[in-house]
């Protein structure tokens, strides 16, 4: 008999997916240790599908489109502190995301897409890394141990559109088979929900 699947639909741009992921992650390796069975099945999502591969600094795009002001704030703020993580948003590169929901695909076929997907968050959100560059992401790839992708495309692109045909409009969404949980959550709401898994 399989294990209970949770189907995570992410970006790694969104700090709020960071937040739920990070939460999530910690309730599923709780379970883990108890005994409990979880197959986490990761979806894709571009918030921003036309953003250029080239990147460019998180702070400049906030403050060109939400005001200076707006971008200080970010950039100054405090948060995933509380969840032990190191945010840097002066350092982050906003750029596409295809590749790295690419990468992340080819490590879940080879059981390392829990592993890869905080690897993907950590070097955008705390490395200052552009996720969207060939060269670090094999490198990413090399790290984590799996082989990167070839190929796949063609797939991602089916999965995107799946997805997107779901109606989902905000980050992240956990699918749970008894109902779903959207936005970053809190740990023992995912624990609740991870204990009521047949």
């Amino acid at each position: 008999m399989s294990a209970p699947r949770v189907e995570v639909v992410l970006d790694f741009v969104c700090v709020h997916s960071y937040l739920g992921f990070t939460r999530f992650l910690r309730a599923v390796e709780a379970h883990r240790r108890t005994g409990g069975e979880v197959e986490v099945r990761f979806a894709p999502f571009q918030l921003r599908p036309d953003a250029s591969s080239a990147g460019e600094p998180l702070f400049e795009l906030h403050a060109r489109e939400r005001g200076e002001s707006v971008a200080r704030e970010i950039a100054t703020s405090s948060i995933g502190e509380q969840d032990g993580l190191r945010l840097n948003f002066r350092r982050a590169i906003f750029t596409n995301t295809f590749e790295a929901h690419r990468l992340l695909a080819a490590a879940s076929e080879q059981d390392s897409g829990e592993v890869m997907a905080e690897r993907l968050f950590r070097a955008y959100f705390t490395d200052g890394l552009n996720i969207a560059d060939p060269s670090t992401l094999t490198a990413l790839a090399d790290e984590v141990g799996v082989a990167a992708p070839v190929g796949g495309a063609d797939s991602l692109r089916a999965e995107l559109d799946r997805v997107r045909a779901l109606g989902i409009d905000m980050l992240p969404v956990f699918r749970f088979p008894s109902g779903t949980i959207t936005g970053s959550g809190e740990v023992e709401r995912f624990h609740r929900a991870l204990r009521e898994l047949i």
